[in-house]
């Protein structure tokens, strides 16, 4: 049997805990894991591309546990009554190759993604930090808002986004939670006087949503965005004055904003930072990027973090998801006294 974990039964988690304790609990196990990062497999995600968006597998493994996510982004899925990103995922025990948790990941990435993005900024945004920008206000907004209240207190949000419709939504949403929301016209007019600005846009092409005059000495930039190869949102001389930090290069090079750069264009593993090997921000004035593609390390902690939250609850329920007969060496029995369907 496999525990299971479903939309209806994450949605009852995140009503029962609420956004903001379980991004800073799950932060908790990310940097657990980044301070572990070398004793990961790592490789970059396999990505099946279409006209119309893209298809992953994001595995990783330790010596313990396996896990991988399937992906999907689909930019105009919105447009056909369908969501932008689908997900789901599993962990397996590395001594059998059984799988031992699944979970949806569609609710759970966007959780995740909050958890990482407000992390990072925790270690390289200025402490004094106060405001936060956002370019784009689209299913990730809200979970980034209240992922970075509760890791860096901000309440204070400028918004943009071309979709008015989406604006309202997020105004809807979060006001009533005690944000202090101005909607801005422009990108100049959200970024103005914002120590962290925040973009998480999903077109499939390479934007520039985030210009170098919209950038300020002093700012962490939190570069989001459904990430793919030929998809980026900043204008690239922001990376030239920026000091970047990623995930994982060899993914980051591929769907990030380096892809910009050239191979040898210099970044900084974050993990390293965690672990004492590198230095976050180095002075009051310079700007930090987080060029934020994803990855499966980040994953394994969110389904980790997931399964110890919810073990023995109502929240998680048995599946038979693979085959176990009673003697291993046939399987054929469990098949064999079915009676025949005419």
């Amino acid at each position: 049997m496999v525990k299971f974990v479903d939309v209806t039964n994450i949605a009852r988690w995140v009503q029962r805990e609420g956004v903001e304790n379980i991004v800073t609990g799950m932060a908790g196990y990310l940097e657990e894991d980044y301070k572990r990062w070398e004793r990961f497999q790592k490789a970059p995600r396999f990505g099946f591309h279409s006209p119309f968006g893209v298809m992953e597998l994001m595995p990783t493994a330790n010596t313990e546990e396996f896990a991988f996510k399937y992906v999907s982004g689909y930019p105009a899925n919105p447009l056909r009554g369908y969501q932008t990103v689908t997900a789901f995922g599993m962990l397996a025990d590395v001594d059998t190759g059984y799988p031992n948790f699944q979970s949806e990941m569609t609710l759970l990435t966007a959780l995740r993604t909050a958890a990482v993005s407000a992390m990072v900024a925790k270690h390289l945004a200025r402490p004094d930090s106060k405001k936060m920008a956002m370019i784009g206000a689209g299913s990730q907004s809200e979970f980034q808002a209240l992922a970075f209240r509760g890791m860096l207190g901000i309440e204070d949000i400028s918004i943009y986004d071309v979709d008015p419709k989406s604006l309202e939504k997020f105004k809807r949403n979060l006001e009533p939670l005690g944000f202090h929301i101005t909607i801005a016209q422009t990108t100049e007019e959200a970024v103005e006087g914002a120590d962290i600005i925040t973009t998480c846009t999903a077109d499939q092409a390479q934007n520039h949503v985030l210009q170098l005059e919209h950038v300020k000495p002093g700012v962490h930039l939190n570069a989001v965005g459904g990430d793919c190869e030929g998809k980026t949102e900043l204008d690239e001389r922001i990376l030239d004055k920026a000091k970047v930090f990623v995930e994982y290069p060899e993914q980051t090079r591929i769907e990030g904003e380096i892809q910009q750069k050239p191979d040898d264009f210099p970044v900084v593993e974050f993990w390293k930072v965690l672990a004492g090997k590198e230095t976050g921000r180095d002075s009051v004035e310079q700007i930090t990027l987080f060029d934020d593609v994803g990855f499966a390390i980040n994953d394994y902690s969110a389904l980790r973090y997931l399964r110890d939250s919810v073990a023995g609850t109502d929240l998680e329920v048995d599946i038979e998801l693979f085959a176990e007969p009673d003697d291993p060496k046939d399987l054929f029995s469990m098949v064999a006294n079915v009676p025949a369907v005419f």
